[in-house]
C-alpha cells in the first residue's frame, strides 16, 4: 500500500514523502496513529493544503521534545531491586518501570518512547535510549542496585557482582579452618 507520510517516520521517510509499506503496517500503525494518509489524488491535495499546518505542528512538537531532552540528557536514575549475590535480579526493569521512574521525577514519557529491546535483568549501570520525537533522541543512565548505598558504590565504579564486593569477604582466601575447628571433639551419633 502506498501512503503519504504526515510526519517523519524513522527508517521510512520524511514528511510529505509517498512510500510503499506493507498493508498491515499501514492499517494497524501508520493510519490509526495519524502518521500517514492513503496515497490517492484526494489525499495528496488535502496534504498540500494542510502542509503548512502540519509542518508548524511538527516543529512545535520537536521543540517541546528538545526542551525535555535537554533536561534529561546524561541524567542518572537509581532503581532499587532485589537481586542475588551474582547480580542477577529476581525480577526485571522493563519499559513501563522506566516510564514510572521518570514520572516520579516529573518527566512525562510514553512507553513506546523508551528504546529497550530486552528488559534489564542484572544490577549495574545501564544506558537507555529515549526517542522523544522522530528527530530527538536522548540517553539516560539507570543505576540498578540492591540498595541506595550500593547504587552510590556502583556510581563510583565498583563492581558489585561478587561476595567480596558486597560483604567485603575474599571468597578465594577462605579456608575450611575458618569455619570449622579441626581440634574440636564431636560426639558420634552411634555413641549417643
Amino acid at each position: 500500500m502506498e501512503v503519504i507520510l504526515l510526519e517523519r517516520v524513522t527508517k521510512l521517510g520524511q514528511m510529505g514523502e509517498t512510500v510503499k509499506v506493507r498493508d498491515g503496517y499501514a492499517r494497524n500503525y501508520l493510519l490509526p496513529l495519524g502518521k500517514a494518509l492513503r496515497a490517492n489524488a484526494a489525499n495528496k491535495a488535502r496534504f498540500e493544503s494542510e502542509r503548512a499546518t502540519l509542518e508548524a505542528r511538527n516543529l512545535e512538537r520537536k521543540s517541546e521534545a528538545q526542551k525535555v531532552a535537554e533536561s534529561l540528557d546524561g541524567k542518572s536514575f537509581i532503581v532499587v531491586r532485589s537481586a542475588g549475590e551474582t547480580g542477577q535480579m529476581y525480577g526485571s526493569v522493563a519499559a513501563r518501570d522506566i516510564v514510572e521512574i521518570l514520572a516520579n521525577e516529573g518527566f512525562t514519557i510514553a512507553r513506546n518512547q523508551v528504546e529497550l529491546n530486552n528488559p534489564i535483568k542484572a544490577i549495574g549501570l545501564h544506558k537507555v535510549e529515549l526517542h522523544l520525537h522522530a528527530e530527538v533522541a536522548v540517553s539516560i543512565e539507570l543505576n540498578v542496585a540492591r540498595s541506595a548505598e550500593e547504587a552510590e558504590r556502583q556510581a563510583k565504579g565498583e563492581d558489585l557482582t561478587s561476595a567480596e564486593a558486597i560483604y567485603g569477604v575474599d571468597e578465594d582466601a577462605l579456608r575450611p579452618e575458618d569455619f570449622f575447628n579441626p581440634e574440636a571433639e564431636y560426639e558420634d551419633e552411634d555413641e549417643a
